[in-house]
């Protein structure tokens, strides 16, 4: 396992936890935002561009017949085709908490209408429901299993706002476990039926889910109701014949006690169990593997990663699968600083080969209790997507560029471990150079070409050049690019001369009155 740290620009106030990750075909786009859906992007859609371990967000583009899409935050969302030789899909999205902190119980579909030069058009479409149509809720999960052709999305799981007729200004945003029902639907006709099975008692919330052909294995979860996190493992099969489902579940041995746990595959019969808790006050650092084998399901513990000090301090940490055996990691930023990011982000790689993606399996898993805005920092905080490949990008940006004056300040200076080539920091054997240094190396900002963090120490600038450096939007070149560049540096600030005031031409005890003519004179002649 090999885990990099990943610099954001300036949209890094969007990533708070909650947000879904979509693979199209090998690029990922973000999905969901914190507070009011800005004009640049109201739908909260973005291309989720890394390269060189730096991460940039631009707005997707949505078709003209495509409904309005709210940037629902944890919504369960999981992928869809209408047969498994197919290789397009669809994705579906369920609930979540809409800006204005209520529940969604609606449907999306999303899909890629085109496709031109690496930039891509999507459409959103809500799909009505009729039947026993499943409440409003997060932190469930929705999967799409195949039997005799067929398909159905399976939803289970989640949390609701208690019943209308309790809430008071006390209890409004009181959540309760959502009832253990499975809900199965038909994504072509609208239909979904509720099925209770005896083996599920509690509403688990927060669950991995994993679907392969006609089976979804339920595994962890947390109930609200009794706050455990039981170690429970749950087969549920479908069978899809001419004529009315069938449904069973089955209690399975060997789960493990584990919410808001991050899943991804690492090969065709091959997962990945990273992060999520154990306690309501601890995380649980231990990863597991699960394997299949003959319809056979085995969980062993495994390798952790070499994590760094403040992953392991902090007291939660959010994220969610890229597919290829790539996990994109959060975790709050250190409040020690005079000027602190929100958030720190990591990418882990749990896999070093390709992911061959298997077309029947998909998983998937959910989201945090509450915002940490919201609750206590002990909550759950985390989210999983479904598992597909997500490729470096290539080629020119050509997506439309995010408007910054939507958005608050976001300095671009800061603390980071990307540096330029001719860097000879030792970041491994790091210790404070400067004042301003608490944690990380301190860097200032290239603006050489499409620009480049550099440190300050192995520029050999002053503290006192840094934080000039760092304020305004003056432009800075580094040592290999300032000659070159010359002509584009900021020219020093000149001050104004000054010019006499009026009054005083008029001589002290002179008795002489300067006409209106002489005063028009000497300005010409001052100015």
């Amino acid at each position: 396992m090999s885990l990099q740290m990943v610099t954001v620009g300036n949209n890094i106030a969007l990533i708070q936890p909650g947000f879904s990750l979509m693979n199209f075909d090998g690029q990922v786009f973000f999905f969901g935002q914190k507070g009011w859906p800005k004009r640049s992007c109201p739908t909260g859609v973005f291309h989720f561009d890394i390269k060189h371990n730096h991460l940039k967000l631009k707005p997707a583009v949505f078709s003209k017949d495509s409904c309005y899409l709210p940037p629902l935050r944890y919504p369960a969302t999981c992928t869809f085709k209408g047969n498994l030789e197919s290789e397009k899909h669809q994705y579906i999205i369920h609930g979540g908490k809409t800006p204005n902190n209520e529940l969604s119980d609606k449907i999306y579909i999303m899909s890629v209408v085109c496709k031109n030069n690496k930039k891509v058009t999507f459409r959103c479409t809500e799909k009505d429901l009729v039947g026993d149509v499943p409440e409003g809720r997060y932190g469930h999960s929705i999967d799409v299993v195949y039997s005799r052709g067929k398909s159905v999305g399976v939803l289970f799981g989640g949390r609701s706002y208690i019943p209308s007729a309790q809430r008071t200004t006390e209890k409004w945003n009181s959540v309760a476990d959502c009832l253990p029902h499975v809900f199965l639907v038909d994504f072509e006709f609208g239909c979904s039926t509720s099925y209770i099975l005896p083996e599920l008692q509690d509403g688990l919330s927060f669950h991995v889910s994993i679907a392969r052909n006609d089976t979804i294995y339920i595994l962890g979860g947390h109930s609200l109701a009794n706050n455990i996190r039981p170690a429970n493992l749950y087969r549920i099969r479908v069978d899809l014949p001419l004529g009315s489902p069938a449904v069973n579940c089955t209690v399975m041995p060997g789960g493990i006690s584990v919410s808001s746990a991050i899943l991804t595959q690492i090969s065709n019969d091959e997962f990945v169990i990273i992060g999520g808790y154990q306690l309501e006050n601890q995380k649980r650092m231990v990863c597991n593997i699960i394997s299949f084998e003959d319809n056979k399901m085995e969980i062993r513990e495994m390798e952790t990663p070499d994590w760094t000090p403040d992953i392991k301090h902090s007291k939660i940490w959010f994220g969610s699968n890229m597919g290829n055996g790539t996990i994109f990691l959060g975790i709050p930023g250190d409040n020690k600083q005079v000027v602190s990011e929100a958030f720190y982000f990591y990418t882990l790689k749990c896999a070093e080969d390709d992911v061959n993606e298997d077309q029947k399996t998909f998983t998937n898993s959910q989201t945090s209790t509450e915002d940490p805005g919201d609750s206590t920092p002990f909550e759950d905080s985390e989210e999983f997507c479904f598992s597909a490949e997500a490729n470096s990008f290539d080629g020119d940006d050509e997506f439309d560029t995010y408007n910054e004056d939507d958005e608050e300040d976001e300095s671009e200076t800061g603390y980071w471990i990307t540096c330029c080539c001719t860097c000879d920091v030792d970041i491994n054997t790091w210790v404070p150079f400067y004042s301003t240094e608490l944690n990380k190396p301190a860097m200032i900002y290239c603006s050489h070409g499409d620009g480049h963090w550099v440190h300050a120490q192995c520029m050999d600038l002053a503290e006192s050049t840094l934080i000039h450096l760092s304020e305004g939007s003056n432009k800075y070149y580094c040592n290999e690019h300032v000659e070159i560049a010359r002509a584009l540096q900021t020219p020093k600030r000149v001050l104004p001369l000054k010019k006499p005031p009026l009054k005083s031409l008029h001589k002290k005890g002179s008795g002489k009155i300067i006409t209106p003519a002489k005063k028009s004179f000497l300005r010409r002649l001052f100015d």
